[in-house]
């Protein structure tokens, strides 16, 4: 799968560098797990269709009623289509030097410097509704608009979200400057037992496939996939022998495919199939 580098792939000019950028972004096909290499910090304000994200150590899923702002960085996204087949959301990209001017000019308390998620819920509503449709009167004349307009309107969404949401969106801006380093076993244990495959982790990890499990083998002494199976069986014989749940509910988040290959693994590593425990 090939890894999208954004918001380049929606830029015409890639040889002008932005510090804020608009892009809507409609589409009439479901995408599943897309490798995305975001290079500036992202406000999706999504307006039909679903999506979820898959960050190092978490995920965050949205529907039409709610928006993100996403931390720059690796991550996998979903994008499903709704009723009307149609995805669509309005994409607000942003510098870190336009993020430091903001924080400059309206927040003069120091940051705390305490870990946030790598992305910001935002419940829409008939504000932010009017925002997005003023940000699509510039997209209907382009040329009246300079990059200083865009940045004010950067400065009207914050300041607006820090009324809304507080303490907590302040805390969250700053956060966006403070380099991170994804530490390696956080990110493996907290995807033991999503779905997600070995070359997804590590993409989430800044890794190659091959670097990944070096790495791995190198942490845990064993190959990631052995290591990764053995954990998922495990978890899998004893929420089965908890008795309320049935094989075909939970081969999916186990990290199979189908029903069919769970049965066969599980038969092979404990002797006995799922169906067979009562």
């Amino acid at each position: 799968m090939l890894i999208e580098n954004i918001p380049e792939l929606f830029i015409d000019d890639p040889r002008k560098d932005y510090d804020i950028f608009v892009h809507d972004f409609k589409m009439t096909t479901d995408v599943v797990k897309s490798k995305v290499n975001l290079r500036m910090n992202m406000f999706s304000f999504l307006q039909v269709g679903k999506k979820q994200v898959h960050f190092g150590g978490t995920s965050v899923a949205v529907n039409k009623e709610q928006s993100l702002l996403i931390k720059k960085g690796n991550c996998l996204w979903t994008e499903l289509l709704d009723t009307e087949n149609i995805y669509y959301c309005k994409l607000l990209f942003f510098s870190e030097k336009i993020l430091k001017e903001f924080l400059k000019k309206h927040i003069t308390k120091p940051a705390v410097h305490k870990k946030e998620a790598p992305f910001f819920i935002i419940e829409n509503d008939h504000y932010i509704t009017s925002y997005l449709n003023s940000l699509s009167t510039m997209d209907d004349n382009p040329s009246l608009f300079s990059d200083n307009f865009l940045s004010v309107k950067f400065e009207e969404i914050a300041l607006y979200l820090i009324s809304k949401y507080g303490n907590s969106f302040k805390s969250y801006l700053q956060s966006l400057v403070v380099e991170e380093t994804s530490p390696f076993r956080e990110i493996v244990e907290r995807n033991i037992y999503s779905n997600l495959r070995l070359e997804e982790i590590a993409f989430l990890c800044n890794m190659s496939l091959s670097t990944f499990k070096r790495h791995f083998i190198n942490e845990y002494k064993s190959s990631p996939g052995k290591w990764l199976q053995e954990k998922r069986l495990q978890k899998a014989k004893t929420l089965l022998e908890q008795g309320n749940l049935k094989a075909s509910d939970i081969y999916w988040e186990m990290g199979y495919n189908n029903l069919s290959n769970f049965s066969t693994a599980f038969k092979n590593r404990f002797g006995f199939s799922p169906k067979d425990i009562s």
